[in-house]
């Protein structure tokens, strides 16, 4: 994208007529971006600044765009960027942020875990950002559906086999299909198939796309989606159609079965998703703080992020948004029940020891959107149109070795390492 196409997206967006009428610090997040969420950051989470902030919220893609931009420009508005780990990446390659070493080195002695704080490297020898948050994804049942499951099966260490026995005696007896997932417009379901399925059934994400697990574990899932409601080609926050009481089974970011959960939280049970033939599959998503370099405001920027990363707001961020501390801070005894029960979930699937740990992409840049759609049509021509499986493979797998080969993107977790871009073996 040529400079002048960049200032001018730049100068569409109104960033550089804001940044110069306003002396806020400008806090750009892909993360917290609903409405509700922002509305906590603004009005909850960032209460008590000494200095104003400027909270922004941005799509991934027009995020990447817009930071590639003030790259390039040499005009900088934004002082702080609050994004995932894999969004981070392809800037901090470009020695696009400001180490934080001090920073990093002040939360490990006040109990950062030091696994963490290395994410938070990038590959890099100085700490390019500081994890501000942390969720994953997980199972969430309505009660009434546990009447259901299959002899034998403990809920925490369910199979895919068992889900699928479940919901086939759900529908069965109840006389409609009672598990969903979020594969509406803006769901969430190519993470379900990047972080959950493929690690489950092939044990990696890029290079087994088309093997002879992947197919197999297609012909499983087919026989899953029979028994789920119809209607989730449209769900895109779980937690909405298990407070209508359209399903019972669902699968969805922590942060979007929140609302059910913390309204009724007598009437779930949170819980890790299935394991399949390689394990369980699980993608833990860590947001970090970081901070442009050429920032207008480094000092304010370092400041916000002292804030978030205090115990207190830690908790504050877990209460009113559903994500998780980076930081030693014990929740509190009284917090809200369906809190504390998503946070149960969350530690039940870190600590299954048959887990499987899928990293969120890395290195694909602007191109995140595109890695996506490969597994929803993917879904959608083997699932919905019931198309062959192997020769979607095929067809899909040229795709993503394309992608690959275009953004140069090696391998990550759980794919083994690649010195060049990932292969589709």
């Amino acid at each position: 994208m040529k400079r002048s196409l960049l200032i001018g997206l730049l100068a569409a967006s109104g960033f550089f007529a804001g940044a110069a009428a306003q002396a806020e610090t400008i806090f750009l997040s892909t993360q917290l971006r609903p409405i509700e969420e922002a509305t906590a950051v603004r009005n909850v989470i960032l209460k008590g600044l000494a200095a104003p902030v400027e909270y922004v919220v941005e799509e991934p893609p027009q995020f990447a765009v817009r930071m590639e931009a003030e790259r390039q420009a040499g005009t900088h508005t934004i002082s702080l960027v609050g994004a995932l780990h894999g969004e981070l990446s392809p800037i901090a390659a470009k020695n696009g942020f400001v180490p934080l070493d001090d920073l990093a080195k002040q939360l490990a002695d006040n109990g950062m875990p030091k696994g963490l704080l290395d994410l938070g490297k990038l590959g890099k020898d100085t700490q390019q950002y500081i994890p501000w948050m942390q969720a994953t994804y997980v199972m969430a049942a309505n009660k009434q559906a546990l009447q259901y499951l299959p002899a034998g099966a403990d809920i925490n260490k369910l199979t895919y086999d068992q889900l699928i026995e479940w919901g086939q005696k759900m529908q069965s007896e109840t006389g409609q299909p009672r598990i969903g997932f979020p594969a509406g417009p803006k769901g969430l379901m190519a993470r379900y198939f990047q972080g959950y399925f493929y690690p489950s059934f092939t044990g990696g994400v890029v290079r087994p796309f088309k093997s002879a697990d992947a197919a197999k574990g297609w012909e499983s899932f087919k026989k899953l989606w029979a028994v789920v409601n119809p209607n989730s080609t449209n769900y895109n926050f779980m937690q909405e159609p298990l407070l209508a009481d359209e399903v019972w089974v669902a699968w969805d970011h922590i942060a979007r079965l929140k609302e059910a959960v913390a309204s009724q939280p007598d009437q779930y049970v949170i819980f890790p998703a299935p394991a399949g033939p390689k394990g369980r599959g699980y993608m833990p998503v860590v947001a970090g703080l970081a901070i442009p370099q050429g920032a207008p405001d480094e000092a304010g920027a370092k400041g916000v992020i002292e804030h978030l990363v205090k115990p207190e707001t830690q908790i504050l961020t877990a209460q009113n948004v559903g994500f998780f501390p980076t930081v030693d801070a014990k929740l509190p005894s009284d917090i809200e029940p369906g809190i504390a029960m998503l946070a149960a979930g969350v530690q039940a699937t870190q600590q299954a020891p048959d887990a499987v740990i899928s990293l969120l992409p890395v290195g694909l840049g602007d191109r995140g959107g595109e890695f996506n759609k490969v597994y929803m049509d993917t879904f959608q021509r083997i699932v919905l149109r019931g198309e062959p499986v192997t020769d979607v493979l095929n067809d899909q797998a040229a795709s993503l070795g394309k992608l690959m080969g275009d953004t140069g993107a090696a391998c990550w977790a759980p794919d083994a390492p690649s010195q060049a871009p990932c292969p589709v073996e």
